[in-house]
């Protein structure tokens, strides 16, 4: 299935169909009901997603059971490979990490088009892979097995991000349930590879997937993101001098020398986060950009001076900035480093620029998308959304730098992301059901299914 933006209601941004407003308080009360019975479904549904380990390279189970939920709604499934040739010519491309790329894994998307389009078009995404789980024996329970405690779901990726996918599919089907269709196009995207290039939603752009407008349900409590930093991987290549550890002196150690560079390449930092050099919608954070050394491998033998040793780096930098000019300064500061640190004689080091080479973005807080969601934001908690800027990237930048398409985050609250016991609150992801059905029933307006 290729899309384009003809295929969705690009017009209605000069039609007059702008005036969408959320429902009135009758059929209000009837979505917020017919979104707490899906609650259940919902749940179940984040069970069956967690105990699929779609891990990086590894997201086909979750993939099957995303299109089969997608087609049991009255969607149009659309499965698709990402197409690395086509993908790397485009703006927003980031070299992949997996040897093979891209072999049997899909993009999936369920479409549903409307009778007569007379709302405004949306794309509801999130991403299906999920983070390593780190040594499983520290958790509760074991990683990929959900847990219900305390009004919490246990499991690595139960946050980031499926309880998002559940809540939209959950409201979308809140809506059907009391015999409506959005009035206008509507996406439901789960995509790969958003936890390292971010590949999987440039794909749905390459495949003409465009609208006016798309939210993304990241785990961020019940928040708005206006901002995100741009994020860059690295690793540096680091060889010294082998040698027997009988005279350590004759040799140059690659894993010492590693983290000396390291700590040179963590000085960026300061000099990123000054207050001359930030982006105004971080002016009020205290730390914005960070430069984490994330992992690192090297070495040959326990008796041997180490001749080599790999160093991943993730960098964060701000909206605005060219991320070629990023990567000039971070080579700028590893010459520095080996021409005048003394540590490093005899030390030479080369960077690879693989995986997420991301760049920064905002969204006009005053934008109707973010209006609109405010208002269904309070409509079901009762107090105002916050306005946050990120420091960390999300798929919203494709939309929103290379889509002609606004778009924001909101989604539940969770803990522990990325790490040990991760969980999120069942009582949230209700609530970004609520809202985001309430979200879809203004914005798209709606019809008799």
């Amino acid at each position: 299935m290729k899309v384009s933006r003809a295929d969705t209601n690009a017009d209605a941004k000069t039609d007059g169909r702008l005036d969408h407003t959320l429902p009135d308080p009758a059929l209000r009360a009837a979505i917020l009901d017919a979104a707490d019975a899906a609650q259940d479904r919902c749940v179940a549904l984040l069970s069956d997603l967690v105990r699929q380990p779609s891990l990086l390279g590894d997201e086909s189970g979750a993939q099957a059971l995303m299109a089969d939920r997608f087609a049991a709604l009255g969607l149009a499934v659309d499965r698709f490979a990402v197409d690395e040739a086509a993908l790397s010519a485009l703006p927003g491309f980031s070299p992949p990490v997996l040897p093979g790329a891209y072999e049997g894994r899909e993009n999936v998307v369920g479409v549903h088009t409307p009778r007569n389009a007379t709302g405004r078009s949306l794309i509801l995404n999130g991403h299906i892979d999920v983070v390593p789980t780190g040594p499983a024996e520290l958790w509760t329970t074991p990683p990929f097995e959900p847990r219900i405690a305390d009004g919490r779901l246990y499991g690595r990726g139960a946050g980031d991000m499926k309880a998002g996918i559940a809540a939209y599919t959950a409201a979308f089907e809140a809506l059907a349930s009391l015999g409506y269709r959005p009035a206008a196009p509507v996406y439901l995207q789960t995509v790969i590879e958003e936890e390292c290039t971010g590949n999987g939603a440039l794909a749905c752009l390459h495949r003409g997937y465009r609208a006016d407008a798309a939210v993304i349900p990241e785990p961020f409590n019940h928040t708005l993101s206006v901002a995100q930093v741009g994020v860059m991987w690295v690793r540096l290549v680091v060889t010294g001098t082998p040698a027997h550890v009988l005279d350590t002196s004759a040799g140059t150690n690659a894993i010492e020398a590693a983290t000396t560079l390291a700590a040179h390449l963590k000085a960026l930092e300061i000099r990123w986060n000054a207050p001359g050099r930030r982006h105004h919608a971080f002016c009020g954070h205290p730390h914005p950009l960070n430069i984490n050394l994330g992992r690192i491998e090297g070495g040959e033998w326990a008796s041997s001076v180490p001749t080599r040793c790999n160093v991943d780096l993730r960098l964060g930098f701000f909206p605005g900035q060219d991320p070629k000019a990023v990567r000039g300064e971070v080579a700028d500061a590893l010459a520095d480093a080996l021409r005048n640190d003394p540590a490093l004689k005899g030390v030479t080091a080369d960077l690879v620029w693989a995986g997420f080479q991301a760049e920064g973005c905002e969204i006009d807080p005053t934008h109707p998308l973010m209006t609109m969601m405010a208002d269904s934001h309070r409509a079901v908690r009762g107090d105002e959304p916050r306005h946050v800027a990120l420091t960390c990237t999300t798929d919203a930048r494709f939309f929103a730098l290379y889509g002609d398409t606004p778009a924001t985050c909101y989604g539940p609250e969770a803990t522990r992301i990325h790490g040990i016991d991760e969980s999120v609150s069942l009582d949230s992801v209700r609530d970004v059901t609520r809202v985001l059905a309430l979200f879809i029933a203004g914005w798209c307006g709606l019809e008799a299914a």
